[in-house]
């Protein structure tokens, strides 16, 4: 009887499993979703845990405490349950709405705004002392540059002895002691600037005591007070934080809305000048048209014209009888006859033209002939 009721009581949990008909596919696709939304979870957990670190130390030290483990049931039916119902409840208790996971969000972001600020102001000191550095690597790789050219040029070459080829040791005494006075006017100014500052250093001093002893100094009452005063408007500046969060979401929903009428408005004057083009393209043809028309119509009427002077010769024509158009015929048989007689007499008229000019031009050229030999 146990046997039986364990296996209608795992059947009866294998039915009641959601997963249970579900496929391999299925299955993957619903772990993959799992694990990015487990990820963006733990994003979520990371940043919530750095806000309470920054803002309520005690808080998070208390939240980091592990849970005591609740007390294991018989039944697992029973027990899924419980823990499906648990998990409600601490949703519905513990979930962030959006409003506090843009504010948190938002908050992280101004941290880290300013945390990218302070090292960009460290990086830059760096930098700035960095440079400061090779300045002054420059300016002495400059002045020993500059040592070395005078060395070279008063004692290497200027004082050289054009007999002995050696170096004059006066010249070179007094190199050195040209130097060393420089080197001693150099100390005497940076001395006296020293005193100078030493001087307003006491002049500062001075003024600081007296007004110490006039009471225009702050003291420790002092600085708790604007301690106090401080964190009070340090709450006002995260009312206005917040009131500020609120206005930039407003702002960007109705930024949104803008720039969705800015595409509808574009779209919309796209459209109007498609149909303006497609309008003024319309109108040319419908002038363009109309003008075939009128030509159409004066054709026609120019047609209707012809037809109807035609239809009245028709009307007025009469029919030939049968002898004079044999007549007619016979007549023009007649004039073809003569024709093909004087095309004739032509052709023959014009073969003797072309003999007598022949003959012409050989009696021309032998009276040429003759006319040349006379003369030679």
């Amino acid at each position: 009887m146990a046997d039986n009721e364990s296996v209608t009581t795992s059947s009866q949990d294998q039915q009641d499993d959601p997963l249970y008909n579900l496929s391999d596919d299925d299955l993957a696709q619903l772990l993959e979703d799992l694990q990015m939304g487990n990820k963006a979870l733990l994003n979520e957990t990371e940043m919530f845990d750095k806000y309470l670190k920054r803002v309520e130390p005690n808080m998070a030290a208390m939240a980091t405490v592990a849970p005591t483990p609740s007390q294991s049931t018989l039944d697992n039916r029973v027990m899924r349950k419980r823990s499906k119902s648990k998990g409600s409840g601490i949703d519905k208790h513990l979930k962030l709405s959006s409003e506090q996971k843009c504010d948190i969000s938002q908050r992280e972001i101004e941290e880290l705004r300013e945390e990218i600020e302070k090292l960009k102001e460290e990086s830059e000191k760096v930098l700035d002392n960095y440079k400061a550095v090779m300045e002054e690597a420059d300016t002495r790789c400059a002045e020993l540059k500059k040592s070395r050219y005078e060395f070279e040029r008063d004692i290497l070459k200027g004082s050289v002895n054009d007999r002995t080829k050696k170096v004059v040791a006066e010249k070179v005494i007094r190199y050195y002691e040209d130097k060393h006075r420089s080197r001693d006017a150099l100390i005497e100014k940076l001395r006296l600037k020293n005193s100078t500052l030493k001087v307003q250093k006491k002049k500062l001093h001075l003024q600081l005591k007296q007004k110490e002893e006039m009471g225009e100094v702050l003291h420790e009452v002092d600085f708790q007070q604007l301690k106090i005063e401080n964190s009070q408007y340090l709450e006002k500046i995260d009312e206005r934080n917040q009131d500020l969060l609120r206005l930039k979401l407003m702002a960007g929903n109705t930024l949104q809305v803008l720039n969705s009428y800015k595409k509808k408005l574009q779209t919309l004057t796209m459209e109007s000048d498609r149909l303006r083009n497609e309008i003024s393209s319309r109108n040319e043809l419908l002038s363009r048209i109309d003008t075939e028309t009128e030509t159409v119509e004066e054709e026609r009427s120019s047609a209707e014209e012809l037809n109807r002077r035609l239809r009245h010769q028709l009307e007025d024509y009469k029919v030939p009888e049968v002898v004079e158009y044999v007549q007619e015929k016979a007549d023009l048989y007649e004039l073809q006859k003569t024709v093909k007689s004087w095309e004739r007499k032509v052709e023959i008229a014009e073969m003797a033209l072309k003999t007598h000019r022949k003959t012409w031009q050989q009696m021309r050229m032998s009276s040429e002939h003759q006319q040349w030999g006379v003369m030679a």
